[in-house]
């Protein structure tokens, strides 16, 4: 998964005539200490941009009752994040959310994370047809997204599920990065 990551986000940089480097990855078991501090409450994952790493939590029941297309879409989504790292879309980020009050970091934070999930599906498009998925597992995650997507985050700093399962969606169906601009769209399509 990994490696078709790189080369697809690989040869977006390249059009885009950007650098680009590919991030690091650590399997683990339990969650981990990690150069950004702490572990984000509900995730199963998590990308930390100062040591450039995606860190994937998988537990004994992913392994017993594996979920392809489930892990594919949280590695692409830590991967979004890492696309937003050396892009430096989280450079206006970090700045704007140093300047924000409460309510303001968190629509700056479901901006981040819409795009990344957006990212993410975008990835996921290109493997329409292969064996990690078929249609009604596709269709079956978007809409556990619409009905949970919030469920697991203590505040909303995700989006909420039917926000979550929109922007899954148009990246999905667009099959283009370009089609996730959350920073641009209106904050009702990114609560």
């Amino acid at each position: 998964m990994t490696d078709c990551l790189n080369r697809a986000w690989g040869t977006q940089f390249r059009k885009a005539g950007m650098p680009f480097s590919k991030p690091r990855l650590r399997i683990i078991t339990r969650k981990v200490g990690n150069a950004c501090g702490g572990w984000a409450t509900g995730a199963a994952g998590f990308y930390c941009s100062a040591d450039r790493t995606m860190y994937m939590l998988i537990t004994k029941n992913d392994l017993r009752q594996p979920f392809p297309l489930g892990i594919a879409r949280l590695m692409a989504h830590e991967y979004g994040h890492h696309v937003q790292n050396i892009s430096k879309i989280w450079t206006y980020y970090t700045a704007a959310q140093a300047r924000a009050g409460k309510a303001q970091r968190l629509q700056l934070s479901r901006n981040s994370e819409l795009q990344a999930e957006c990212f993410s599906s975008v990835f996921i498009s290109t493997q329409q047809g292969s064996s990690l998925f078929t249609d009604a597992e596709w269709d079956y995650t978007v809409d556990w997204f619409r009905k949970n997507g919030a469920k697991t985050w203590p505040q909303n700093d995700h989006g909420r599920g039917p926000t979550q399962a929109a922007w899954m969606t148009r990246g999905y169906n667009s099959g283009s990065p370009g089609a996730c601009n959350t920073w641009a769209a209106s904050p009702r399509t990114t609560t």
